[in-house]
C-alpha cells in the first residue's frame, strides 16, 4: 500500500484513485503464488529437526520440482537455492495474453565441524517439500548430553 499524506483530517486517501489502484494491482487470486510476495521473491520456511543419528531439514517449496533445486555444500557451508521461471500465452480472437514470472531463494546453514557425515547426506522432494537428512559423524553419535547446572 503506498503512503498517502493527509492534510484534510480525512480518513480516506487525498487520491481517491490511489485506493482502487493499490486494491486492484494485488494479486488476490493468483493462488499458485501464493507463497512468495508480489516480486515473487520471499525464503520458504524451514524446519530442522535433531535426532539420534541425524538432523532433518524441511523446505516448504510446493509447486516446485527436484530439478529446480541447487544443493552445495562448500566447506562447512550447506546451500539450498531454487528458481523457477513460468511463462504463459493465451491467444483468442482479438487479443493475446503473455505472462511470466520468475521465483528464487537462496539458504544458507553453517554446519558445525566434525558432527556431520559429510559424504552422506540425502535430499528428496514430495508433496511440495524438499527433505535433507544429514547424518552425524561417529564421533557424534557417542557423544552423549551433558548438563549445565544453573548457578
Amino acid at each position: 500500500m503506498s503512503i498517502v499524506k493527509r492534510n484534510n483530517g480525512s480518513l480516506l486517501p487525498a487520491n481517491p484513485r490511489t485506493l482502487f489502484d493499490d486494491f486492484f494491482s494485488r494479486e488476490l487470486f493468483n493462488w499458485g503464488n501464493n507463497n512468495y510476495s508480489s516480486t515473487l521473491t520471499t525464503l520458504p520456511s524451514v524446519n530442522i529437526k535433531e535426532n539420534p543419528d541425524n538432523f532433518e531439514v524441511e523446505v516448504a517449496v510446493p509447486g516446485m520440482e527436484k530439478q529446480d533445486f541447487q544443493i552445495t555444500l562448500e566447506g562447512n557451508i550447506l546451500t539450498i537455492s531454487s528458481s523457477k521461471k513460468n511463462q504463459a500465452e493465451e491467444k483468442e480472437d482479438n487479443y493475446t495474453r503473455r505472462e511470466f514470472s520468475y521465483q528464487s531463494f537462496k539458504r544458507s546453514f553453517e554446519l558445525a565441524k566434525n558432527v556431520v557425515d559429510e559424504e552422506h547426506i540425502e535430499a528428496k522432494y514430495e508433496n511440495g517439500v524438499l527433505k535433507l537428512m544429514i547424518p552425524k559423524s561417529e564421533d557424534a553419535k557417542k557423544q552423549s548430553p551433558r548438563m549445565i547446572e544453573i548457578q
